[in-house]
Order: structure tokens, then sequence, then C-alpha cells
């Protein structure tokens, strides 16, 4: 069960990150949920598959949410931000699972 809550953290942090901001204008509120879930995410790595991995798909949260950005340009906001969602979700899964 723990291999399925850290997609589910980090997809709540990258899609309600983006939805709080957009919804609200302010840009530092998602920001706060995407970190605050980052964290989280993190943490839950960290304990299931160690610092190394946790801090490596930390690094893909952050790149995913960085991506995003040039990605929206190209396909819409929102299909970027389920894109990058996706891709996050699946390296987790794979990578973040119990040693």
């Amino acid at each position: 069960m723990s291999s399925l809550l850290t997609p589910l953290v980090t997809s709540a942090g990258l899609i309600g990150g983006f939805k709080s901001a957009r919804a609200t204008g302010n840009r530092m509120l998602g920001g706060a949920v995407l970190a605050t879930a980052g964290a989280v995410a993190f943490g839950l790595w960290k304990r299931d598959a160690g610092t190394g991995t946790a801090a490596a798909l930390t690094g893909v949260y952050l790149a995913a949410f960085g991506l995003s950005h040039p990605l929206a340009k190209k396909i819409g906001a929102w299909p970027s931000v389920y894109t990058v969602t996706a891709a996050t979700g699946i390296a987790s899964l794979i990578f973040g699972r119990r040693r």
C-alpha cells in the first residue's frame, strides 16, 4: 500500500499546486502546495527506498514541475500538468518501492 501512497502525494502536489495557483491567482500558494507534497514524498521515499533514491526522485519531481512550463506552450497547461504528473507517478512506482 505504501508504494501507492507516494504517487498519490506527488500527484496531489503537482495537480493541486497548479490548481491552487490558477484558482487563487497566488503562485506562492501553488508553490507551497508543491513544496509540502514534495517534502512528504521525500520522507516516504527515504523510508521505503533510501536517501539516494529519495533525492533522485525528488529531483524528478522538481524537474517535472520545471518541464511542465515549456511543455504547456506546446500542448496546453492542463495536458502538460497531467503528463508530468503521470511521468512522476510512474517513476515513483518503479523506483520508490521498499528495498
